[in-house]
């Protein structure tokens, strides 16, 4: 039995060896028992894909931070129990925590008292957020006949320093658009002749020094000018002028940068 086993294996490894040789020869792949087992290849996991490019972020240019704005005003915070100053405040710390080496700048958004519109859009419009700009020129130009068909009555243009009554625009003086402005600014609120002297005009001026004459002035000119509508502009006598607005007067603010506060 010893001598059968001695003949055969070799016999076996020789016939196996001649039927892999030919394959190879043949040009096809096969698998043998006699041939030794290769571990099996693992294959490597795909490597992590790079980072998205942020889309605002044209060519050629990197990201160096962001703007995060946050509509809310005192009353709304005062509601919820905090304050403007002390949101900002926690945004910042949260801010140096996240990312210490991060620095920031806060700004508050300015907007005249009793301003329409969701608080975030007049935020993102007074600080000058360029999409918010572009959709606010959008919408004026898309306006712009209105001061001439569709609103009768007053209708005061800060934005574009225009006036319009009754569908027909007004030719102001740039002295009288800047008075009638200034006091529009103020609603409700005597303005004295010496603050609008000191407001509006430059003692380094060409024209002579005014007084309260020179007021009382162009005053006059510009109420002749607001025609049936001048009682919009009273006189207070003794102390100065106010603007009183009425459901007949429309009013178009101007979007402008604000200060830094925090």
């Amino acid at each position: 039995m010893s001598i059968t086993t001695t003949i055969s294996a070799p016999a076996t490894r020789s016939a196996e060896a001649e039927r892999i040789a030919a394959a190879l020869t043949a040009g096809r792949t096969t698998t043998s028992t006699a041939v030794p087992a290769v571990a099996p290849v693992v294959a490597a996991a795909p490597a992590a894909p790079a980072a998205p490019r942020l889309r605002s972020v044209p060519e050629g240019t990197e990201a160096r931070g962001f703007v995060l704005y946050v509509g809310l005003d005192e009353a709304k915070a005062l509601a919820d129990g905090s304050s403007l100053g002390q949101v900002v405040q926690a945004l910042k710390d949260l801010a140096a925590q996240i990312a210490p080496a991060s620095e920031t700048y806060a700004a508050v958004a300015l907007a005249p008292a009793g301003a329409g519109g969701r608080d975030i859009d007049v935020v993102r419009l007074a600080l000058q957020e360029p999409a918010a700009l572009a959709r606010h020129r959008d919408t004026e130009e898309s306006h712009t006949g209105e001061l001439d068909r569709a609103h009768a009555g007053v209708v005061i243009d800060l934005s574009r320093k225009r006036l319009a009554l009754d569908n027909t625009a007004v030719s102001l003086t740039f002295k009288e658009f800047e008075l009638l402005q200034y006091l529009v600014l103020r609603e409700g609120r005597t303005v004295d002749r010496a603050e609008l002297i000191g407001a509006l005009w430059n003692p380094e001026d060409e024209e002579a020094a005014p007084n309260e004459r020179t007021i009382d002035v162009h005053i006059r000119r510009l109420r002749a000018k607001l025609d049936r509508y001048e009682d919009i502009v009273r006189t207070v006598r003794g102390v100065g002028y106010r603007f009183d607005r009425h459901a007949d007067v429309t009013i178009r603010y101007a979007s402008a940068p604000s200060p830094d506060l925090f």
